[in-house]
């Protein structure tokens, strides 16, 4: 199959790592990663072409640019391996079964991600060689990847949150230094399970795996597999194997890996810790794993208060960041520090405002049920405002878990009859209000229902259970649209 191609004759002047210097590299896809993948092994000496199946005006922009630079582009044409590929180095949303790793496969040819090429280049040519503490998991993985990042920062150590958050990996790790020009001396990397099923050889201080559930069983193919590819995490660790006792599922993936000797495993829960574990007691954040005597010695680390917001799953996500830093050796008061500094990005469990005695709270963010699930735990009772993309979910079991904190139901998308149906069926009395609208006006309508269900006390909740594209670019536009409408109802009270 043809596709259009750009490329222009260029030189780069950044000094070749052995490794990568004269390989012909196919990189997968002109996103963000992609983008950063190609211009860093092209500054490595390697001969690169990038191939993408679009072909639109923001394509070719791209491919010009690029062109300029040296790199070969092939827009339009995603399935044919370029003649002569040594290595194919894929974006992450890549699917394993796309055509072009079939033909790679075929042809002997490996295919690995941009964290594993930023791996191999640790240490090398200035590169920096920074340990990684990693965080993976369904849910959390940003929060408790920044936590960490807050808690090693109050510790006097420069690090950066990277990974599937903020800038690419392999720039960070080329860079080998902050912008003050001081080398790093610990990253927090947060990896999606897309990451890691392309970073065989990757071997961290230490990881986390926070939760596992249903999610991306598009890509992955099953469950299994999706389970898998996050327990890789685990693989080789040094120092410490952090999982949730509350997740039999995250204990099993640390129990299969093959890991250091010395390395251990650590608990996180929400009750009180045992050995080797860290948890809470009397309102307490407390560690029994990095201590002299585990067995008799506890050491607190911070108050509930100290975590924002204190919502339980979230006190979980601060639980494995301070277990991730201590396994690092951060003091105990870097860990209060850190979580006290700690600002979470917008549209997770973000409260909004208070208007006649009711509390709105924005969790656009919650994208799937476990991540809802989660969020409706954390209050007693909800005027839930859902819906949009189910992407395959079912919706009985969160329903069921939560009837008894509902006061009522506001429900908005295109799949919004999946969670109707739930709610019909596990909590029929629960006023339920079902907009069918996808309009620019439909979360304004969402939130003055919610108000008209709500009494003083209780909480209008945005936690969707669902992807937001069907009705708002992302979860950022949805969560806008909320804060927005709750801002005018307060307006209009004023």
């Amino acid at each position: 199959m043809g596709g259009r191609q750009v490329t222009t004759d260029g030189t780069r002047g950044a000094a070749a790592a052995q490794e990568f210097a004269g390989l012909r590299i196919t990189v997968a896809g002109l996103g963000v990663s992609g983008l950063s993948a190609a211009r860093a092994l092209a500054g490595l000496g390697a001969r690169v072409t990038v191939v993408d199946g679009g072909d639109s005006a923001a394509q070719r922009e791209k491919a010009e640019a690029l062109a300029a630079e040296g790199i070969t582009v092939r827009l339009g044409d995603a399935e044919t391996l370029p003649e002569g590929t040594e290595l194919v180095v894929t974006s992450p949303g890549w699917k394993p079964g796309s055509p072009l790793f079939a033909a790679a496969a075929a042809a002997g040819v490996d295919v690995v991600g941009d964290v594993e090429i930023a791996w191999r280049l640790r240490g090398r040519n200035g590169a920096s060689a920074a340990p990684w503490l990693a965080v993976t998991g369904t849910n959390g993985k940003t929060t408790t990847t920044q936590m960490l990042a807050s808690i090693l920062r109050a510790a006097g150590l420069r690090t950066a949150a990277v990974g599937n958050i903020g800038t690419p990996i392999v720039d960070v790790v080329l860079a080998g230094a902050d912008e003050s020009g001081e080398p790093y001396d610990v990253l927090a990397v947060e990896l999606s399970s897309y990451q890691l099923h392309w970073a065989p050889s990757l071997r961290v201080h230490s990881a986390a795996v926070l939760n596992l559930a249903p999610d991306h069983l598009d890509w992955h193919g099953s469950m299994e597999a999706y389970a898998a590819d996050k327990g890789r995490v685990y693989e080789g660790n040094r120092i410490a194997c952090v999982y949730n006792m509350a997740d039999k599922a995250t204990e099993d993936l640390m129990r299969e890996a093959d890991v250091e000797e010395g390395c251990r495993a650590v608990g996180f829960t929400l009750g009180t810790p045992g050995p080797s574990q860290l948890g809470v007691v009397d309102g307490l954040l407390v560690d029994r794993a990095f201590v002299e005597d585990r067995q008799k010695n506890a050491q607190e680390l911070a108050e509930v208060s100290d975590v924002n917001p204190p919502a339980p799953h979230n006190i979980a996500n601060a639980l494995a960041a301070a277990a991730l830093a201590r396994a690092y050796g951060v003091p105990a008061k870097a860990v209060r520090d850190g979580l006290r500094a700690f600002t979470p990005d917008a549209h997770r469990i973000a409260h909004v405002a208070d208007v006649d005695g009711v509390a709105y709270i924005d969790d656009s963010k919650a994208t799937n049920t476990h991540a809802t699930q989660a969020s409706l735990a954390a209050y007693e009772s909800i005027v839930w405002i859902a819906g949009g993309l189910a992407k395959g979910a079912t919706f009985d079991e969160l329903v069921a878990g939560a009837a008894g904190r509902l006061r009522g139901a506001v429900l908005i998308g295109a799949d919004r009859a999946l969670i109707r149906e739930a709610l019909a069926r596990h909590a029929p009395e629960v006023p339920v209000v079902d907009l069918d609208r996808t309009d620019t006006g439909a979360m304004r309508a969402a939130v003055a229902e919610a108000r008209k269900l709500a009494r003083p006390g209780d909480t209008v909740l945005l936690a969707p259970a669902c992807a937001s594209m069907d009705m708002f670019t992302n979860y950022n536009k949805r969560g806008d649209a909320f804060a927005e409408a709750v801002r005018e109802l307060g307006t209009a009270d004023g």
